[in-house]
């Protein structure tokens, strides 16, 4: 099989051939007919993951046929479209037994704990309880932007933030994680601003649904600065298009968006960073709910937040780290009822030549939407 492969954390990136993986007891191999680019696989390759042994190959969304399967398999056979999420619980302890196996304390995830999906094919580990049966409605581009980002953010806003119809939810960075959010809280019934600095990603944001997207600028003062040299225009533009400056204080604009809530119920930072991070908890109404799905990689490890918002106001800060297989009819019946539509989500389809190009790009890409590899 062919594969994008590294030896060195932000080293030479390549496509090598290796033998296809036979599956262990419990496990399948699978014929990896999509499988999504997310910004996670550019923290692999660059070494934030302290999980990852090298050599490696990176890739944690993905979809196909399984080809193989190990002793002990019962659920599943060869030639059946499956799916799966990132975070694979061992299925025995209390969190698996409780329904949360993406907080397993011993998860395996593809393209992290082991090799993952930029390949032709990937072995997926205890395959009965990790493995999604995929319907024959959902394709499997489709399916392979599922896995993490959006499966994320569905469980982060139907679970953890627990959205109401009606409810204020603004979603800040309009990546793959991001749009998906959006969409998730607009078939929840809430009403969204989207916050980004591409206008490319506001406007498929509106497309999607967003009420409001927000372009913040390059230099506002979310994160506290005061020199308004440094501050940008902020721009909000309704669903129709019709746009206006709102100065340049980016909590500020969103508050006058919410008119007397003065500010959202639920803020989202779906980039991962200490300005998002902390411009979503200071945008939220008291007794709101921060909800994190970006990743905030730091030297330290730790991510400087306004705590003292946080006591005040009374927020509630959640995090979201995928969702378990189990969780998951509830949401792959949305999408075949047509209530969600991650289809459009997809913006590239590329193969593995272009990925390792783009895995390369991903820290400065302005792309709007989901790219998918087809190895």
């Amino acid at each position: 099989m062919r594969a994008i492969y590294f030896e060195e954390f932000n080293g030479p990136l390549s496509i090598v051939e290796f033998p296809i993986p036979t599956p262990d007891k419990g496990a399948v191999t699978i014929k990896v007919e999509a499988t999504g680019l997310c910004r996670s696989d550019w923290h692999a390759w660059v070494g934030h993951d302290t999980d990852i042994v090298l050599p490696h190959v990176p890739g944690h969304e993905l979809a196909g046929v399984i080809s193989e399967i190990g002793v002990g398999v019962t659920k599943f056979k060869v030639g059946d479209r499956v799916t799966v999420p990132f975070v694979n619980g061992c299925g025995q302890c209390e969190y698996c037994k409780g329904g949360n196996a993406q907080v397993c304390p011993t998860q395996t995830q593809p393209g992290f704990t082991h090799w993952g999906s930029f390949a032709e094919y990937v072995e997926i580990k205890n395959a009965d309880f990790n493995l999604i049966a995929l319907p024959d409605a959902i394709s499997f581009e489709t399916a392979a932007g599922l896995g993490c980002r959006f499966a994320t953010s569905f469980r982060g806003l139907s679970a953890r933030a627990k959205v109401q119809p009606g409810e204020w939810v603004a979603v800040f960075g309009c990546g793959g994680v991001g749009l998906s959010a959006v969409m998730i809280a607009k078939a929840l019934g809430a009403k969204v601003i989207a916050v980004d600095i591409n206008d490319a990603a506001l406007s498929k944001a509106r497309e999607i649904g967003a009420d409001f997207t927000v372009n913040s600028g390059a230099g506002n003062n979310s994160s506290g600065a005061t020199d308004s040299e440094t501050k940008a225009k902020i721009v909000v533009t309704n669903a129709e298009g019709k746009s206006s400056e709102m100065g340049s204080d980016l909590i500020a604009a969103i508050a006058m968006v919410t008119g007397a809530r003065n500010g959202v119920d639920v803020a989202v930072d779906a980039l991962g960073s200490e300005m998002t991070a902390t411009a979503s908890i200071k945008s939220l109404r008291r007794l709101g709910r921060h909800l994190q799905l970006g990743l905030l990689p730091s030297e330290s490890g730790q991510t400087p937040l306004p705590m003292g918002r946080a006591i005040a106001y009374e927020l509630d800060l959640l995090g979201s780290h995928g969702m378990a297989a189990v969780d998951y009819p509830e949401m792959l019946a949305l999408i075949a009822s047509g209530k969600l539509k991650p289809d459009q989500l997809v913006e590239h389809v590329i193969d593995l030549e272009a990925g390792l190009i783009a895995l390369q790009g991903l820290a400065t890409s302005k792309s709007a939407g989901v790219t998918i590899i087809k190895p």
